[in-house]
C-alpha cells in the first residue's frame, strides 16, 4: 500500500511540475500581449503590431503544448485518486466544472479569433478578443486555485455519515475562502513575473546580438514595467498568504521557517542552513547557520508583535500552556471517531452518531500511524520556500534596473544587465516550481487538511500500473517540453535574422 501511495504521489507530482512549466507563462504572456496590442490600436504604429504578433506566436506554442499536460492531470483524479474523488468529488469537482464550462470555453473560443483573426475582424474586435483570452485564462486559474485552496482549508461542507462523503452546504464560502483567494492572487501574479522575465530575457538576447531595434527595446520596457508592478503586488499577496497559512496550516509555517520550539516574538529566517542531525524533540540547534529578522514571523503570520508561533515540537508533543493538543492525542481521538462512525454504519444508533459528531474534526488523524507524521518534510519545505523568496527579491531588483536604464541611458548599453536578464530567465521557472513544492509538500500528510490523509486517497489499483504510466508520462512530457523549447528557439532565431 505504501508503495502505491508513493508512486501515485510521484506520478501526480511529475504531471503537476511539468504542467506548471507552461501555465504561468500563459497567464502572464496573455496580458503582456494584450497591453502591446492596446498600444498598437491606440497609436496605429505598425511596429507594435509586429511586436504583438511575435509574442503572440510564442504564447500560442506554449498554450498548445501545456494543454496536453493539464488534461492528463485532471484524469489522474479518477485513475489514481478515486477514493479522494469519491469522498470530496461533489465539492472539489464543482469549481473544476465551472472552469471548464465558463473560463476555458471563453479562453479557447477567443484564442482562435486572437491568433487567426488579424485580417478577418476589425482591430477593436481583435483587441477585445485578446483581452478576453487574458481574462479567460486567469479565470481558469481562479477556479482551479479555489479548488486547491479548499483542499488546504476546507470550508462550506459537512461530512455525511450515511454516505461517508463530504457534501457542499455553502458554495459561496468556498468561493470566498481566503486561502483559495489569496493563493489565486499570489499564483497569477507570480505568472506575470515569469512572463515578464521571459520577455526581458529574450529581448536582452536580441540586444546582445547587436539587434538594437525598436522591437527589443519596446518589448523590454513593457515587460520590465509589468514585471516591476507585479513583483511589488506579489509581496503583498505573499503577506496575505502567510497570514492564512499561520492560522490554518501551522505545521506548514513551522516547516517553512524551521521553527521547532514555539515562542512569542518569533523572527523570520532570511537565510540559513538546517542542521541535518536535528531530530524532532531533541535539544540540538535546528540551524548550522542563519540570518534572522527579529519578531518578523509573529508580525507577518499574526499581525501582532507578541503573537505566539507554534513550533514543530508543539504540534507533535503538545503544549498545554498554549492549549495545543499533541498529535498522539489527536490520533487517539480520531481513532475513536472512526470506530464511532463504523458503529453507526452497522447499528444506526443515535449514541454512535453523537459520539462521531463530537470529535469529527479529528477523524483524519485516526488514519495516521506515527505522531511525527503530522509534520511535512522539513528540509524540502524550508529550502523550497527560501529559494522562492530569494529569487523573487532578485527579480524585483532586476526589473527596477532594466526599467531605470531603459528610461535613462539606454539598457542596450549595459551588457552586464542584458546578460543578467538573459540568464535570470530560467530561474523564473525555478521560483515557480519551488513555490508549488512549498505549498504541496508543506501540507503533507493531508490531501484535505486535517480531514483526509494522502494515504487514504488513492485508488485500489496495482502499483505496477502506476509505475508503468509514471515512466510513460515522463517520456511524453519530456518530449513535449523539448518540442516546446525547440519550436520557440526556432521562432526566436528567425526573428533575429529578420531584425
Amino acid at each position: 500500500m505504501e508503495h502505491l501511495v508513493d508512486w501515485s504521489r510521484a506520478q501526480f507530482a511529475l504531471t503537476a511540475l511539468y504542467h506548471w512549466l507552461f501555465v504561468p507563462l500563459t497567464l502572464g504572456l496573455t496580458f503582456i500581449v494584450a497591453i502591446m496590442e492596446s498600444i498598437y490600436v491606440k497609436t496605429g504604429d505598425k511596429k507594435w503590431m509586429d511586436i504583438t504578433k511575435f509574442w503572440m506566436k510564442l504564447l500560442a506554442i506554449n498554450f498548445a503544448i501545456g494543454l496536453a499536460t493539464g488534461v492528463i492531470m485532471e484524469f489522474e483524479f479518477g485513475t489514481n485518486w478515486s477514493n479522494y474523488s469519491w469522498i470530496v468529488g461533489d465539492i472539489f469537482g464543482t469549481p473544476l466544472a465551472i472552469e471548464g464550462l465558463m473560463a476555458f470555453f471563453m479562453e479557447s473560443t477567443f484564442f482562435a479569433v486572437m491568433f487567426f483573426g488579424w485580417d478577418r475582424v476589425s482591430k477593436r474586435f481583435h483587441l477585445i478578443s485578446t483581452w478576453l483570452v487574458a481574462i479567460g485564462s486567469n479565470l481558469s486559474a481562479l477556479w482551479i486555485l479555489l479548488a486547491n485552496g479548499w483542499m488546504q482549508h476546507p470550508v462550506g461542507m459537512r461530512f455525511n455519515p450515511d454516505s461517508a462523503r463530504n457534501e457542499m452546504i455553502n458554495f459561496w464560502q468556498i468561493v470566498a475562502n481566503p486561502n483559495g483567494f489569496f493563493k489565486f492572487l499570489h499564483t497569477i501574479t507570480s505568472g506575470y513575473v515569469l512572463a515578464s522575465l521571459f520577455v526581458v530575457g529574450i529581448s536582452s538576447y536580441f540586444l546582445l546580438k547587436k539587434k538594437e531595434s525598436d522591437f527589443a527595446k519596446k518589448s523590454i520596457i513593457v515587460a520590465s514595467t509589468f514585471g516591476l508592478l507585479s513583483c511589488i503586488y506579489l509581496i503583498s499577496t505573499g503577506d496575505s498568504s502567510a497570514y492564512t497559512i499561520a492560522h490554518n496550516q501551522p505545521a506548514k509555517l513551522a516547516a517553512m521557517e524551521g521553527v521547532y520550539k514555539g515562542e512569542k516574538r518569533k523572527g523570520i529566517i532570511i537565510a540559513g542552513i538546517l542542521n541535518p542531525e536535528k531530530k524532532i524533540g531533541d535539544d540540538k540547534d535546528p540551524f548550522l547557520f542563519k540570518i534572522e529578522a527579529p519578531d518578523a514571523l509573529s508580525i507577518l503570520g499574526f499581525h501582532s508583535l507578541d503573537a505566539y508561533v507554534a513550533g514543530i515540537d508543539d504540534m507533535v508533543f503538545g503544549n498545554k500552556k498554549m492549549g495545543i493538543l499533541s498529535a498522539k492525542e489527536k490520533i487517539a481521538i480520531g481513532k475513536k471517531d472512526i470506530e464511532a462512525l463504523k458503529s453507526y454504519k452497522e447499528t444506526h444508533s443515535k449514541q454512535s452518531l453523537e459520539e462521531f459528531r463530537k470529535n469529527s474534526k479529528f477523524m483524519g488523524y485516526g488514519y495516521l500511524k506515527d505522531p511525527k507524521d503530522v509534520i511535512p518534510n522539513i528540509p524540502i519545505t524550508f529550502y523550497s520556500f527560501h529559494i522562492m523568496i530569494g529569487l523573487g527579491s532578485w527579480f524585483l531588483v532586476l526589473f527596477f534596473l532594466v526599467l531605470y536604464f531603459s528610461m535613462t541611458s539606454g539598457v542596450e548599453n549595459k551588457k552586464w544587465l542584458l546578460y543578467a536578464g538573459l540568464f535570470t530567465m530560467p530561474f523564473g521557472w525555478v521560483a515557480q516550481e519551488t513555490g508549488w513544492i512549498t505549498a504541496e509538500v508543506g501540507r503533507q500528510p493531508w490531501a484535505i487538511q486535517n480531514l483526509l490523509p494522502v494515504s487514504m486517497s488513492t485508488s485500489s489499483i496495482a502499483t505496477t500500473n502506476v509505475i508503468i504510466t509514471f515512466w510513460m508520462f515522463t517520456i511524453i512530457f519530456t518530449f513535449l517540453l523539448i518540442a516546446d523549447i525547440k519550436i520557440m528557439l526556432s521562432e526566436i532565431k528567425d526573428k533575429v535574422k529578420e531584425l
